[in-house]
C-alpha cells in the first residue's frame, strides 16, 4: 500500500514571502482490529505493517505470546464510497486451543494516535501479567551508557519517512552492542512499538530478552507495559517518562531511561543494566 504519505496544498510563509506549494504529510487512517471476527479495537495509525501492528497489540493485551498462537491474519472487506477495499480492517484468527479473551464494555475500544489504549476500567486491568513468567528482573543484559547515548542518532538516521514529513514517531529495537534489529515508524508512538513487537512475534522471536527498545518521544505507562509484555528488559526514550511508567518499571524489573540525548540521560529504574563511566556523583 502506498499510503504512508499524502500530498496537500499549503500556504508557506518564510521571511515575509508567501507562496503556495504541495507538502508531504504523514498519512493517518483508522485501523479496526478484529479477533476471531469480532471487533476488538480501533486505532489511528499510519498504514503499513498492519498485520504486525495487530498481533503486536494483542501481545500487549496478553492474548498472544508466540507465533503458534496465530492461525491467520487477514484483511477484511472495508470498502470506501467508490467500492474499493480500504485495507483498514484486520482480523486475527487464533489457533485452536488459544483462549479467547472476554471482549466486554470494561474497555473503550477506541485508541488514538497519541495516547494509545484509553478508558480501561481500572489501573489494575492494565497491569496485565506477562506471558513470559515474570522473569524480566532476572535478565542480565547490560549496555554501556556511551553506546546507549548513540542510539537516538542511529534511530533518527534510519527514519526514512520522517525525513519527508517530520511527523512520525519511531520505535527501534537494538542489541546491547548497538545493532538495529527492527525499526518501525507510525503517527502513534504506541503503534510503532506494537509493529516492532508484532514483527518479532511473527518471526518467532518472543520474548525479546537481551534487547533495548528506544522510542522517539516520551515513555508512557502504556509503552512500559508493552515492553514488559514483550519481555524487553530495557526501555529508553528521548523525552520524559510518566510517573506510572516509573512505577511499573520498578515493580517489574524493567530498566527505564529518559531524556536520552547524547551522553546525557536520566535512569529511573534498573540502573544496574547501564554501565556508567566512573565519575564523581553530582547533586
Amino acid at each position: 500500500m502506498g499510503r504512508v504519505t499524502e500530498r496537500r496544498r499549503v500556504v508557506r510563509v518564510r521571511g515575509g514571502a508567501v507562496g503556495v506549494r504541495p507538502d508531504t504529510l504523514v498519512a493517518e487512517e483508522p485501523l479496526e482490529i478484529r479477533l476471531n471476527g469480532r471487533p476488538l479495537a480501533i486505532t489511528m495509525r499510519t498504514p503499513g505493517d498492519d498485520f504486525a501492528l495487530a498481533v503486536g497489540f494483542l501481545v500487549s493485551e496478553g492474548v498472544l505470546g508466540a507465533s503458534s498462537d496465530v492461525a491467520a491474519v487477514t484483511y477484511c472487506e472495508g470498502a470506501d464510497e467508490d467500492g474499493s477495499n480500504t485495507y483498514n480492517v484486520v482480523n486475527v484468527r487464533l489457533a485452536d486451543g488459544v483462549p479467547v479473551p472476554d471482549i466486554s464494555l470494561e474497555r473503550n475500544v477506541y485508541t488514538t494516535s497519541s495516547c494509545g489504549l484509553c478508558g480501561k476500567a481500572s489501573l489494575d486491568a492494565v497491569r496485565t501479567a506477562t506471558r513470559f513468567g515474570g522473569g524480566l528482573a532476572e535478565d542480565p543484559v547490560q549496555v554501556g551508557a556511551e553506546r546507549l547515548g548513540g542510539f537516538p542518532d542511529r534511530l533518527r538516521a534510519a527514519q526514512k519517512v520522517f525525513d519527508r514529513t517530520g511527523g512520525l514517531h519511531a520505535a527501534g529495537l537494538f542489541t546491547p552492542e548497538g545493532e538495529l534489529l527492527e525499526l518501525c515508524e507510525d503517527v502513534g508512538r504506541h503503534n510503532a512499538v506494537d509493529k516492532v513487537v508484532g514483527r518479532a512475534l511473527r518471526n518467532g522471536r518472543l520474548p525479546l530478552a537481551g534487547t533495548v527498545l528506544l522510542v522517539s518521544g516520551r515513555a508512557s505507562f502504556e509503552l512500559a507495559q508493552k515492553a514488559v509484555m514483550a519481555g524487553i528488559p530495557v526501555l529508553a526514550a528521548v523525552s520524559a517518562p510518566s510517573s506510572l511508567a516509573v512505577d511499573l518499571a520498578l515493580e517489574t524489573g524493567l530498566t527505564l531511561v529518559g531524556f536520552l540525548r547524547g551522553g546525557d540521560m536520566n535512569i529511573y529504574a534498573g540502573e544496574q543494566r547501564i554501565l556508567l563511566a566512573q565519575a564523581q556523583p553530582s547533586a
